[in-house]
């Protein structure tokens, strides 16, 4: 398996859902069930990162997917240096709902660039309908020790999840300045 040049939007016709596996039967079971019909419903959008095919073939493998959509936080849930200067109602960020990597693509630092990509990809919709920040959910400390080597950052809250993280997205400006 080898990865194309590009990421793109899924599409059910053109990428092959059934055969990825990244070893979480969760972000499995999201990529083959979940995120064509979250994208229909006008939730979400999951870019994936195909593998080159054959000729033969008719649908291309996924080397990596990311899945973006919106959310909010609650103003005390960030840092006082950043609450203070936020209104006081729930605060518009950017989810980085998923983001996985096909097993066979481990070790290869396709994690990073996956997370590079929805990062830039988080920039080009914040031009347009702005956000404060992006947040994760990491479903582990294993995932959390991956995006806090990017520079995201624990909530000060704990609830609902212990491990939401954020970036500011001024920081992810910076980034790609």
């Amino acid at each position: 398996m080898r990865p194309a040049d590009c990421f793109e939007e899924l599409a059910k016709a053109l990428h092959e859902r059934r055969t990825f596996d990244c070893g979480r039967k969760d972000l499995n079971d999201f990529i083959q069930q979940s995120a064509v019909r979250l994208r229909d419903a006008g939730i979400s959008k999951t870019m994936v990162l195909p593998a080159l095919t054959e000729s033969s073939r008719a649908k291309a493998d996924i080397c990596s997917f990311y899945t973006l959509s919106h959310t909010e936080l609650k103003r005390d849930s960030l840092p006082p240096s950043l609450a203070k200067k936020l209104p006081r109602y729930p605060i518009p960020v950017m989810l980085i709902a998923q983001l996985a990597v096909h097993q066979k693509m481990h070790n290869l630092g396709l994690g990073k660039i996956t997370l590079i990509q929805s990062l830039q990809h988080c920039l080009k919709i914040n031009a347009h309908l702005p956000s404060h920040a992006i947040v994760v959910d990491s479903i582990d400390d294993k995932v959390r020790g991956f995006y806090e080597q990017y520079g995201f950052k624990p909530l000060e809250t704990k609830e609902p999840n212990p491990l939401r993280l954020f970036l500011p997205m001024t920081t992810v400006a910076d980034l790609f300045a």
